[in-house]
């Protein structure tokens, strides 16, 4: 299944230049903080997913939060990817071999690689093992385009009362 995100790329730029405009930044100097925001943002998943819990019955949020969470991350990836040029806007999402916990981690990874070696290419491979959560989250690339949309309004909320 494909992934189209062109339209999500742009309108992350269209907040990113908001935020850039308000508060004085750019891309360089903020990469460092939104590396680490997306890996916050990527455990904040992992946690309402609950898959790592082993020690407790409790099941995962409901979808619509973990939705919500996923999101959070794709602003993060989107907005690292304008900042290293990346050209890709259609990702092909296989559902990757072994359990979600085993796909975080390789997320994790990723990022960590992303964050040594900041090229297109990197960020890219990072993208994909994200992306290629979807499918273990039982969500469609059309959930996550809408949760996407759905979270950028909350941002703008948030940028006009000064959050």
């Amino acid at each position: 299944m494909t992934i189209a995100l062109a339209p999500l790329f742009f309108d992350q730029g269209r907040l990113d230049a908001h935020i850039h405009e308000n508060h004085n930044l750019d891309y360089p100097t903020t990469r460092q903080r939104r590396i680490l925001a997306l890996l916050v943002e990527l455990g904040e998943l992992a946690n309402e997913t609950r898959a790592f819990k082993f020690w407790s019955l409790k099941g995962p949020s409901p979808i619509e939060k973990i939705l919500d969470e996923y999101a959070d991350g794709m602003h993060f990836f989107l907005s690292l990817g304008i900042d290293v040029g990346s050209l890709k806007k259609d990702y092909e999402i296989s559902k990757p071999d072994g359990v979600l916990v085993a796909a975080f981690l390789k997320t994790y990874e990723y990022v960590i690689k992303f964050r040594a070696d900041p090229r297109h290419e990197t960020y890219e491979a990072a993208f994909q093992t994200y992306l290629d959560i979807i499918p273990l989250l039982n969500s469609t690339p059309d959930d996550i385009i809408k949760a996407y949309y759905a979270k950028l309004g909350v941002n703008y909320q948030r940028q006009q009362n000064k959050y």
